[in-house]
């Protein structure tokens, strides 16, 4: 049996990268979550301050690995979503921008783990759907509520229960999807785009992430009780205090270059 992972984690320079390799369709078996989990743990710890999830080949993602869902039941059935639902919850968590790169076909798992990511960019071409429907189930790994979150309960109860699969422009119509740009240029323009997330100042990306969390989980008013802590943390930054000395200096914007700390 192989040995080869099938999600990997590489950067270059302060953008890093967890690519899913699962020929030929990507699959989402446990193997694959598995060896995401290691990514992810390896994004944190390797200190960047961007990530980008991709994947190769023809497609994101065919989906899931029917074969897992084969004779699961009882405790093992609750511990199998807990265990899918967790990596979800690990990107959202990770302290730094994330930025799903998606073309072509992009199917259940695959299109839930987009959208634990901070932002999604897709090729024209690309399409996505939640289509657990077809083996009389529902999304499990969070799709269903992210869904909900960005484009509203009415789209999100009738994309998961017809099993439709959406262009990219109309996931961007929803506010499901950041941008959508020409196939040739996806790589190009998803690198660009995290590239400038990671020049700028990571502690304040984070907070904002917190802030944005706070307020989807449980409204405007807990996002407000939970600022005045962030806005300590951030003053306290590296960067903050560099950006405010550079633009005093320098009568205006632009000439601040943040570290990340």
């Amino acid at each position: 049996m192989s040995t080869a992972r099938k999600a990997n984690f590489e950067r270059d320079g302060d953008v890093g990268f967890v690519t899913i390799d699962a020929p030929p369709l990507n699959l989402f078996d446990r193997k694959l979550f598995e060896d995401l989990r290691t990514a992810f743990d390896a994004a944190r710890s390797d200190g960047v301050r961007a990530l980008v999830v991709r994947a190769k080949g023809k497609v994101f993602t065919g989906g899931a690995d029917v074969h897992v869902f084969d004779g699961l039941e009882g405790d093992a059935a609750r511990e199998f979503v807990e265990e899918i639902l967790a990596v979800t919850h690990q990107v959202e968590d990770l302290p730094f921008p994330t930025v799903a790169s998606v073309h072509s076909l992009c199917l259940t798992a695959g299109l839930e783990l987009a959208l634990a990511c901070d932002l999604i960019v897709a090729a024209e071409s690309a399409r996505f759907g939640l289509v657990e429907r077809v083996v009389g189930l529902t999304p499990l790994m969070g799709g269903t509520q992210r869904i909900a979150e960005r484009a509203g309960p009415a789209r999100a109860r009738e994309f998961v229960m017809t099993g439709a699969i959406l262009p990219a422009a109309k996931l961007a119509e929803w506010g499901v999807i950041n941008r959508v740009v020409p196939d040739g240029n996806l790589e190009q323009e998803t690198l660009a785009l995290a590239r400038d997330l990671a020049a700028g100042p990571t502690r304040a990306h984070y907070a904002t992430k917190r802030i944005v969390r706070a307020v989807v989980d449980e409204g405007v008013r807990a996002a407000d009780a939970i600022t005045p802590a962030l806005g300590e943390e951030v003053f306290a930054t590296e960067d903050l205090k560099a950006g405010v000395r550079a633009f005093l200096d320098h009568g205006g914007p632009g000439h601040a270059r943040f570290v990340g700390r």
